[in-house]
């Protein structure tokens, strides 16, 4: 099945979800059919790029930023020349929000189009799905946003320019602790969430090691839409702050009914949270209440300064911190093709072509992404600073504090 969705700006994008039909998928160029064989690199003087996101689904706030802050940053190489004078073809694959549409999302990206990388998924727990894949036939996988320590545990061409979530909930913990003067907590977990169910368990462990208490621990299942009954039992514990460690979808909704209920207990959350959803659903019932997150588009900085006006003038709504990620995620492989000097070989078999890159992306150093200056560490993930939001005027985020790691 194929869609045919239009997204902001001026553009209408092929996205397929289940079933490429043969065909090649192209965002920034045209359809053909791929006749690559497996062990070639591609011979049409284009630098094939994959994407896998949640375009469609609960999730697909996340997944059209993400794709936005990609397709903005292949642009602009692009529009300067290419790579050698290649120039680069995204193909984007919806996966729904679905595990199961991940990986088969990503196999035809690898398999079909020959793909030389695959920037994705948002979600952690997509992202655990596709890393073995790309792991097992060998294609540099990065991920813009997934924060669970398993995504690159699955091998060495598995790479993420975010912040993991040890630190992530060290931030959120210490926050509470030491600037919010919270002593008991609560916590509300999503129980089908790998990002949420670590996030949790991390935040109590830091949270406990600094003094504070967890009073209680309570779930959900993404796509719930009544929380009163967990909202109530954390009620009558009286906590100082509640932890919720989910997607903007269901926080919004938690919110709202906590308001509802008479509560005004700050909410803390991570960077799940950093969607213009987050405030249409929620609204004012967020005011108070605080999130971790990678990127603020009020940082004076010059380059962040121009990558906000770029995006406004291509999408007409400022970015959020997904669409930055995505943004930093393809200007970091695009750098690392060029260090790997890859654009122009035609000798060189896939794997050799795969393998420089691999080699070329782990040699990332102080790149100067809008998200902060991204090294890639030891064990594939970036070593950068986290910004933290507190919620007011509506629901509106700004910034409270920058936190760079130790």
């Amino acid at each position: 099945m194929l869609k045919f969705m239009k997204f902001s700006g001026s553009r209408t994008y092929l996205i397929a979800t289940s079933v490429l039909c043969g065909a090649m998928i192209g965002v920034l160029g045209g359809c053909k059919k791929s006749s690559v064989a497996q062990n070639q690199v591609n011979q049409d003087d284009l630098i094939h790029i994959g994407e896998v996101g949640s375009m469609t689904g609960a999730d697909a706030g996340f997944g059209i930023s993400t794709h936005q802050g990609i397709l903005l940053a292949l642009d602009e190489v692009n529009t300067a020349g290419g790579i050698d004078g290649r120039k680069l073809e995204l193909h984007t694959l919806d996966d729904q929000g679905k595990p199961s549409e991940a990986v088969l999302a990503i196999k035809k990206l690898i398999t079909q189009l020959n793909v030389q990388a695959v920037l994705g998924e948002v979600a952690s727990t997509l992202s655990i799905a596709m890393a073995p894949i790309a792991q097992q036939f060998k294609v540099p996988m990065i991920s813009p946003s997934s924060i669970n320590s398993k995504v690159t545990e699955q091998g060495d061409y598995i790479f993420r320019v975010c912040f993991v979530d040890h630190f992530q909930s060290r931030v959120m913990a210490d926050f509470a602790l030491n600037f919010l003067h919270a002593k008991k907590a609560a916590i509300l977990r999503d129980m089908k969430s790998d990002y949420s169910m670590d996030s949790a368990d991390l935040f109590t462990e830091i949270f406990r090691k600094g003094g504070g208490s967890i009073l209680l621990d309570q779930s959900y299942s993404s796509g719930d839409m009544d929380f009163k009954a967990q909202l109530t039992a954390i009620r009558a514990a009286a906590p100082d702050v509640i932890l919720v460690p989910g997607y903007y979808t269901e926080i919004g909704l938690i919110a709202r009914q906590q308001k509802e209920l008479g509560m005004k207990t700050p909410l803390l959350g991570g960077d799940g949270w950093d969607s213009p959803k987050l405030r249409e659903i929620g609204g004012s019932a967020l005011d108070g209440s605080y999130f971790v997150s990678h990127f603020s588009q009020n940082d004076s900085s010059p380059h962040i300064q121009n990558f906000v006006q770029k995006y406004r003038i291509a999408y007409g709504e400022a970015p959020n911190g997904l669409a930055a990620l995505g943004y930093d995620s393809a200007r970091v492989l695009v750098d690392s093709l060029k260090r790997a000097k890859q654009a122009g070989n035609a000798t060189q078999t896939r794997d050799e072509v795969r393998d420089r890159l691999r080699k070329s992306i782990a040699e990332t150093r102080d790149f100067q992404g809008v998200t902060g200056k991204i090294s890639i560490g030891p064990d594939r993930n970036a070593i950068k600073a986290a910004v933290v939001f507190k919620l007011t005027d509506g629901g509106k985020p700004q910034m409270a504090t920058l936190v760079r790691p130790d």
